[in-house]
């Protein structure tokens, strides 16, 4: 297996203890305590990096962070998470945000998420976001993007893009929780979606 090399961004040293053990997933974690760090890492056509909420904090500079994430994939992580906060890194351009102690398992996961494309941020997030588009935005045609879905599978993603959970549409659908997973999958696979937030924009009408 080929490793993957990682840039942690953080100056707290207990949290580079523990990020050092994405090494027995396939990364190779490198230490960065700046934003030039991010910079560097780009230049040298690396693009994987987490950065510690607390040190962009502490450097500030908010309206520079665009210009340190782009052409990167960001995930942020945070100790106290908000949805405010998280709105406000996706917008600077992040890729992700997610806890700061995730357990290494769940971490490894969010990253491999992040790499296959898709976008990784809180449930409470999340639903509110897709609350916001599906105010926002008219739901396309189903013939613009549900045509190469069965009735159901359509059914399924419609209330998954607007913020239901699994187990509010097995509820509504009369399905068990586990049907409504497979109906997911297949709805990713079929309209080359990795996440609900990229569906929620097809089904708007909107592709990325």
């Amino acid at each position: 297996m080929q490793v993957q090399p990682i840039l942690v961004v953080t100056q707290d040293a207990g949290l580079w203890q523990s990020w050092q053990l994405l090494a027995q997933s396939g990364k190779q974690p490198y230490r960065g305590v700046g934003m030039q760090d991010m910079l560097n890492w780009k230049a040298r056509g690396h693009r994987l990096v987490i950065v510690d909420m607390a040190l962009l904090k502490q450097l500030g500079a908010e309206e520079q962070w665009s210009a340190y994430f782009d052409g990167l994939c960001v995930l942020v992580l945070s100790a106290h998470m908000s949805d405010t906060e998280g709105q406000l890194v996706l917008a600077k351009g992040a890729s992700g945000y997610a806890h700061s102690h995730l357990p290494m398992e769940s971490l490894a996961l969010v990253i491999s998420s992040l790499e296959s494309g898709a976008i990784w941020l809180g449930r409470s997030l999340l639903q509110k976001m897709l609350h916001d588009i599906d105010q926002r935005l008219p739901v396309a045609t189903a013939n613009d993007w549900a045509q190469a879905l069965s009735s159901r599978e359509a059914e399924v993603a419609r209330l998954a893009a607007v913020g239901h959970s699994n187990a509010d549409i097995a509820q509504k659908l009369l399905i068990t929780e586990r049907t409504v997973r497979a109906h997911l999958s297949a709805v990713f696979e079929k309209l080359h979606v990795g996440d609900r937030l990229q569906l929620a924009l097809q089904v708007h009408g909107i592709r990325r």
